[in-house]
């Protein structure tokens, strides 16, 4: 039977994609994030009736880290993972990390089988992409809302006592807003203040810059991202007027790796 007018389009524009990604930069730029995306929600839908047996716990997010392993080589992305012995250990503390693009889901996937038990802040919006929303709730992810600071702030401190009982690693994303412009923005001090109420240490991880991707462009090429784990930031003895100080302290540090794992990469990738 001779094939239909739908199936000989289908066929040809199946055959189309791979001249396009070769030669259309933006839409390389738009089919990364469609599979991207895409296998974020088929993950979820996946792992829907496994999680669902064992809610808010923690330990699920190790179910999803092995299908966005292979994610992160469908779109061309190499990561390498430095100072993760300050990872390994069993116990509760801050994970502060800056924020550069949705893209900071995977680069926490390959980091989640070293720490084991670890939750992340993320604002309430995200809950109502649903699958994905639901399963990061059903792993224990914490939703907040940012408008409402005070509220906020409370829930990350209810949530700090847990966390410290069940040596569970809590990671926020101190800048608030993902940006991708080659530098390292200012801190709120949510994170800081939740870390010294708690008397927990400050953990900081850095992702180098996300030198192939740009929005603006319509740009995302293969890249290679360093992903640093610093030694951990004491805040015992600590009180919350020694918050701007705990900031100050560990943005620099911060900032320091960024930019000598960034170059690094960059200069790879030019040479």
């Amino acid at each position: 039977m001779a094939p239909s007018c739908f199936e000989v389009i289908l066929v040809g524009l199946f055959l189309l994609i791979p001249v396009l990604y070769e030669v259309s930069r933006t839409f390389r730029y738009y089919l990364k994030f469609f599979l991207y995306y895409g296998i974020a929600m088929l993950n979820s839908l996946i792992l829907l009736p496994i999680v669902v047996f064992r809610p808010k716990n923690v330990k699920n997010y190790l179910l999803g880290s092995a299908v966005f392993s292979i994610c992160a080589h469908l779109i061309g992305l190499r990561w390498e993972l430095r100072g993760t012995e300050h990872l390994e250990k069993e116990r509760a503390c801050i994970i502060v990390s800056n924020h550069q693009s949705s893209l900071d889901v995977l680069g926490m996937y390959q980091v989640w089988p070293i720490m084991q038990k670890c939750t992340v802040i993320a604002k309430k919006q995200i809950f109502y992409a649903w699958p994905f929303g639901l399963v990061a709730w059903l792993c224990g992810l914490i939703f907040i809302d940012k408008m409402q600071s005070d509220k906020a702030r409370s829930i990350l401190n209810s949530a700090a006592v847990y966390l410290k009982e069940d040596k569970i690693k809590l990671w926020i994303f101190p800048e608030g807003t993902r940006r991708n412009t080659g530098q390292i923005h200012s801190f709120k001090k949510g994170a800081f203040h939740v870390a010294i109420n708690a008397q927990l240490p400050i953990l900081p991880v850095v992702f180098s810059s996300y030198y192939f991707l740009s929005s603006k462009e319509k740009r995302f090429d293969a890249g290679r991202v360093i992903i640093t784990t610093l030694p951990p930031i004491s805040t015992e003895g600590l009180t919350s007027a020694d918050v701007e100080d705990l900031i100050e302290k560990t943005r620099n540090a911060m900032m320091e790796v960024f930019h000598a794992t960034s170059h690094e990469v960059q200069s790879n990738t030019s040479s």
